[in-house]
């Protein structure tokens, strides 16, 4: 068994429907916990809609591989194209870290997957879901999530506010 976090993001379309089908896509793969839904701006040179944000974490018998496999699956089924690095898509789900069965992380300086996440630590858009869902979290090699968030811009970090679903 081993145990990832995920990060989910969409900015195009339904968001927090799509988002809802992704986490439903995981239930059956060992879903543990869910975060809440988070607004937040853009990142990256292409123009484009906010996004809603949401971290989640599974247990199971994948390795990184499988969990990668996983992502791209519930990409697919969003529509997801990979037209534009970085620009506005359906659903995008990032593989951050990954716990081997033996409890230790699992490190990786593959280019298809680098693990943990080569540039999380620097995202308030994963690291505040994250820490609202587990105030404890720490990512391996750069140590607590909370940390983290401390040495991020404070604008950066605002940024990123809770979501309400509107009527």
């Amino acid at each position: 068994m081993t145990r990832a976090v995920l990060s989910l993001g969409a900015n195009l379309g339904d968001r927090a429907a799509t988002l809802q089908e992704a986490v439903d896509g995981l239930a059956s793969d060992g879903l543990v916990a869910v975060s809440a839904l988070f607004e937040t701006p853009p990142w990256g040179p292409v123009e484009q809609p906010a996004y809603l944000n949401a971290v989640a974490v599974v247990d199971g018998p994948r390795d990184a591989a499988g969990w990668l496999a996983l992502a791209h699956e519930l990409e697919q089924a969003a529509g997801r194209t990979r037209e534009v690095r970085w620009g506005a898509r359906t659903l995008d789900v990032d593989v951050v870290t990954v716990t081997g069965d033996d409890g230790e992380p699992v490190v990786s300086d593959d280019p298809v997957l680098t693990l943990p996440h080569p540039r999380a630590h620097e995202r308030a858009f994963v690291l505040v879901p994250w820490a609202s869902l587990d105030p404890g979290a720490v990512l391996p090699g750069h140590g607590p999530v909370a940390g983290l968030l401390a040495a991020l811009p404070p604008g950066e970090v605002a940024a990123v506010v809770p979501w309400e679903a509107r009527a």
